[in-house]
């Protein structure tokens, strides 16, 4: 029993990346900021540990490394979306985006 549990452990760690990647389809308005500024830094501590532990857990550095990776990419959407697009750029993005959500419902 022990066993079957430390196996389900370690691919349960992988709801979070999993999450951040299929959040990177959706609206950048949905995207809180300092959410993902506080999952990066918690994966890349969590990268550090995976490293330092010994032995190395590749696994659990692979699972964090995704997340990182995943959560820098919403952070630059963040600012991209509220610090850098002008408001006709938005206005043009929001309205191409609800055009795909009209045409995507039955």
């Amino acid at each position: 029993m022990d066993m079957q549990v430390s196996f389900f452990h370690k691919f349960a760690n992988w709801g979070l990346p999993l999450a951040a990647l299929a959040d990177l389809k959706k609206d950048p308005q949905m995207i809180s900021g300092k959410m993902t500024l506080a999952l990066t830094v918690y994966s890349c501590l969590f990268m550090r540990f995976a490293i330092k532990v010994q032995p190395r857990n590749l696994f659990l550095f692979s699972c964090h490394f995704t997340n990182t990776c995943a959560q820098i990419t919403q952070g630059f959407r963040f600012c991209n979306f509220y610090y850098i697009m002008s408001e006709e750029d938005k206005k043009k993005y929001l309205a191409k985006l609800n055009e795909q959500k009209l045409a995507s419902k039955p």
